[in-house]
């Protein structure tokens, strides 16, 4: 028996329904303007068609057998760069993306009184992050770049309509 492993980052890319990824959750926050600024999140993204094709070329080569592949695109981006790669390629459409980053103590006070932010106060500040060097070289996977994949995210999610 032979058995690799994929572990994806956070995952975006084109969106098919309204059913989608905790990481396009926060794209789809931007661009309705539920986000007053961008919390000081550092991260790996990798596109969701970049998974799928890593976890073939993973069942497929010899070479992977026993091994584990992060999939990520490439550096980690803060929130704040996401927000400022869709305000440049949708313009107009991008009126009520964040541009600014909220301070930490900030988000803190906003924890005592909001649940949901309280979920996000472990992450502040760290920056997470994780090479795709072992895919790359073992199985020549080649990801998108993390531009790409926020532009397909917001895109999509304004082809479906799921932006109000």
């Amino acid at each position: 028996m032979e058995l690799s492993t994929v572990n994806p980052t956070g995952v975006l890319g084109p969106v098919l329904s309204a059913d989608y990824t905790h990481s396009i959750q926060i794209i789809h926050r931007m661009l309705n303007g539920e986000l007053a600024g961008c919390p000081k999140i550092i991260s790996g993204y990798v596109d969701v068609r970049d998974v799928a094709s890593l976890h073939l070329n993973a069942m497929t080569s010899p070479k992977a057998n026993g091994e584990r592949f992060i999939a990520v695109a490439g550096e980690s981006i803060s929130l704040l760069d996401i927000a400022n790669i869709i305000r440049a390629r949708l313009g107009k459409q991008a009126d009520k993306v964040p541009t600014r980053e909220l301070p930490n103590w900030l988000i803190r006070i906003v924890s005592w009184f909001n649940p949901e932010v309280r979920l996000i106060l472990p992450h502040l500040g760290l920056v997470k992050r994780a090479s795709n060097e072992k895919a790359r070289h073992l199985l020549n996977w080649q990801p998108r770049s993390n531009k790409e994949a926020i532009v397909a995210s917001a895109e999509s999610l304004i082809r479906l309509q799921l932006v109000k």
